[in-house]
């Protein structure tokens, strides 16, 4: 009995050593992998990478579009295609797809559809009237992303527009002063930050993975939905179809370019009266009567109460 008593013990024991030999060979592999990284630039492995990012965009990011793409499945397929290029004209803002786009618009319908319902019924109003204001609630939420999107779609087309006649300008002194098209192109994206400047990055790429070029061009002007856009790539294409000299069709267009937008100043230049008309008639006029004839109102409605 003692001798079984003591071979338990011994197991033990060496049970207990082994877990702790166990928990500290680690910390000492540790060690080891820290004070050889201060001599070498030791490789992070998938995983290490992967936990450097934040818990949003490791779990919650992918998540949310996991569930859109999945709501997407039961939105309208009838117009994917020109979703699909909306999208890329709005410069594909988030890497959403048009999947996930119909999903977000889903998911904020049923969201105002419920809050609308819960909102409506709570305040004890009449069923009809309740059912009118849910289903506008619901309806908006559905149209909502689509206007997000609009706007989107505006502002870069404005962007873009701002931003060409400079671009076709150092893109003009680049080609004549010797450098190649795809060169000069380079120069310009990397001149700039902006929507065209990517645009260009964009056509470089397609170029070097084997695209035609004027494929790529193309590609560029859908992607813009800009006519300037369209117009300087339907002259580079044609130029280079025909073999004109490149540097006189960039002259052409640069000069082109900036009589457009001096036409454009001047237009907005001739709205600006017609649009300043209503917030005269309506807000700085009724002030300036107001404080002008202020004064005399009590003056006239004394002397005719006295009458």
């Amino acid at each position: 009995m003692t001798s079984l008593i003591v071979i338990l013990a011994v197991v033990m024991v060496a049970g207990i050593g082994l877990v702790i030999f166990g928990m500290t060979r680690p910390a000492q592999t540790d060690a080891i992998g820290e004070r050889l990284s201060q001599f070498t630039e030791r490789t992070m492995t998938l995983d290490e990478l992967e936990l450097q990012q934040p818990f949003s965009q490791r779990v919650l990011i992918p998540m949310a579009r996991a569930i859109l793409a999945q709501l997407g499945k039961y939105g309208p397929k009838q117009s994917a295609e020109r979703l699909k290029l909306n999208i890329q004209q709005a410069g594909n803002p988030g890497n959403i797809t048009p999947m996930m786009f119909s999903g977000l618009r889903m998911a904020l319908m049923m969201i105002l559809l419920v809050a609308g319902g819960f909102v409506t019924f709570s305040q004890g109003m009449e069923t009809p009237k309740a059912l009118m204001y849910t289903g506008i609630m619901a309806v908006l939420g559905y149209l909502l992303p689509g206007m997000w999107l609009g706007r989107k779609i505006k502002q870069r087309k404005h962007n873009i527009v701002k931003a060409l006649p400079d671009a076709l300008d150092l893109l003009t002194i680049s080609v004549e002063a010797g450098l190649a098209f795809d060169l000069a192109l380079m120069r310009v994206a990397d001149k700039w930050d902006n929507e065209l400047s990517n645009e260009f990055k964009r056509v470089l790429t397609d170029t070097r993975l084997g695209r035609a070029r004027r494929d790529a061009l193309k590609d560029m002007a859908q992607r813009t939905g800009v006519e300037d856009v369209q117009t300087f790539t339907a002259a580079i294409i044609q130029a280079e179809q025909l073999g004109v000299s490149i540097g006189k069709i960039l002259r052409i267009q640069s000069d082109q370019m900036r009589i457009r937008r001096r036409q454009r100043a001047e237009e907005a230049a001739h709205k600006a009266p017609i649009k300043m008309l209503i917030p005269m008639a309506f807000l700085i006029f009724p002030s300036l009567f107001i404080v002008i004839l202020g004064p005399a109102v009590p003056r006239l409605m004394g002397s005719l109460g006295g009458l």
